[in-house]
């Protein structure tokens, strides 16, 4: 493969913004693996842009299952020998407006498990082939309800933890790192997702491009940084 194509993977990248990033990467030129839990549903999304001429494939990942995040990363690393960008974009919005102390504990375990585990995981057992070259770009899909400020009011209490956790992931993270490896995080707004509702003023569209501008920052650029709309946010 020509060290000139740039390898991308997306978790989540079946449907809403996941699917919206793999095809604007795609379009980019990226050569995009497209990561699912589900294979049917996985491979017909794969499927459909492959029919629009875009360079993508898929892979078998739950991100809430370990061993399932290490034999894609084998994957990975056998067939493509590379990954330059990859995207935590898997995530679960389980909790409504339950108070955090008398929700069922099952909706906080399963909220962090996807939301910070599973990027833990999935960074965890991909950075080494990021390594091997000495070059790579994470972006973690974060929210502005993983702000320190949020904390201070109740409502979506699992939400916000998992994403104010995976927020100091990505700090620390990114003070452990070597290389022209950068992290950061973006909150994408709120979005006409299955999980933000018909009612979100934002498309997938406008959401994978307030993203993808962190995919491809030159060695000069952030990491270890929080971002709306290409400008830095609070903690």
């Amino acid at each position: 493969m020509s060290k000139d194509i740039k390898v991308a993977l997306v978790t989540g990248g079946n449907r809403g913004i996941g699917y919206e990033l793999v095809k604007q990467l795609a379009q980019k030129g990226f050569k995009v693996i497209l990561a699912s839990r589900n294979p049917e549903v996985g491979h017909e999304a794969t499927q459909k842009l492959k029919e629009l001429n875009m360079d993508v494939s898929f892979v078998v990942m739950d991100v809430d299952n370990q061993e399932s995040i290490r034999q894609a990363a084998i994957t990975v690393n056998e067939r493509y020998g590379r990954l330059d960008v990859l995207i935590n974009n898997a995530g679960v919005y389980l909790d409504e407006n339950e108070k955090l102390l008398t929700m069922d504990a099952s909706i906080l375990e399963k909220t962090m498990a996807t939301n910070f585990f599973g990027a833990y995981h999935v960074i965890h057992s991909f950075i080494p082939i990021m390594e091997k070259h000495g070059y790579g770009r994470i972006i973690n899909v974060s929210s502005g309800y993983g702000e320190m400020r949020e904390m201070s009011h109740q409502g979506v209490g699992a939400y916000k933890l998992s994403k104010l956790a995976l927020n100091g992931l990505t700090q620390l993270v990114a003070a452990e790192i070597k290389g022209d490896i950068k992290i950061n995080a973006v909150c994408p707004g709120w979005v006409s997702t299955d999980m933000g509702g018909p009612s979100a003023p934002r498309t997938p569209k406008q959401a994978a491009e307030s993203i993808l501008w962190l995919a491809t920052i030159g060695p000069e650029g952030p990491s270890g940084g929080f971002f709306r709309d290409g400008k830095p946010i609070d903690w």
